[in-house]
């Protein structure tokens, strides 16, 4: 759906620059006078003379009391636009796990089932607090991303062996992923700090 929108967004900015810039270059060029067509009423360039805003465009509106907040109204709008579609092109979670069933058919897996179940098996671990496992990437090839919050007397080594062995195999196997690449991270539970009486 996100590459749908992205393509949708990049090939209507694509085509509104391109009808302005061809526009821009038919004027600037004089092209409409040298081919016998005109260009229609609102457009603002009528030949190679003419600026992109002029000085009445630049001051036209100044002393309204209307003008800067409605300036200011329409860029914070497409502020929260942009900043709204700059954080919808993190990777989202995957809804569904192709599973090879071994019968030449594919089986989907809830993605969030098989998160739940690297998580409570993430979390059995000896040294392992909280577990935290999301999905993401092609239903056919997915890529776990793990967090794991450790106890102070863990071994992160050991502890990401066996995540590594145990935890991660044992999904790969059990949806028939060929492989199940991960990013690990891994940080230590914060404690105060005990005083001895």
């Amino acid at each position: 759906m996100l590459k749908t929108v992205n393509r949708m967004l990049l090939g209507l900015v694509g085509l509104g620059l391109f009808a302005l810039g061809g526009g821009v270059l038919l004027s600037g060029l004089d092209l409409q006078r040298r081919w016998g067509f005109g260009m229609p009423g609102w457009w603002p360039f009528r030949g190679p003379d003419d600026v992109v805003l002029g000085t009445e465009g630049r001051t036209r509106w100044r002393e309204e009391g209307w003008w800067w907040p409605t300036v200011i109204a329409v860029l914070a709008v497409l502020l929260a636009l942009l900043l709204w579609w700059l954080l919808a092109q993190r990777r989202h979670r995957l809804g569904r796990v192709l599973v090879d069933s071994e019968d030449g058919a594919a089986d989907r897996l809830n993605g969030r089932t098989l998160e739940d179940v690297i998580e409570e098996e993430a979390q059995a671990l000896d040294g392992v607090s909280r577990a935290h496992v999301r999905l993401t990437g092609r239903s056919t090839a997915p890529t776990a991303h793990v967090r794991l919050l450790l106890e102070p007397h863990a071994d992160p080594e050991r502890t990401l062996g066996q995540l590594s062995r145990e935890t991660l195999a044992h999904a790969r196997d059990s949806a028939g992923l060929d492989r199940l690449p991960s990013k690990v991270r891994l940080r230590e539970v914060s404690h105060r700090a005990q005083r001895a009486a």
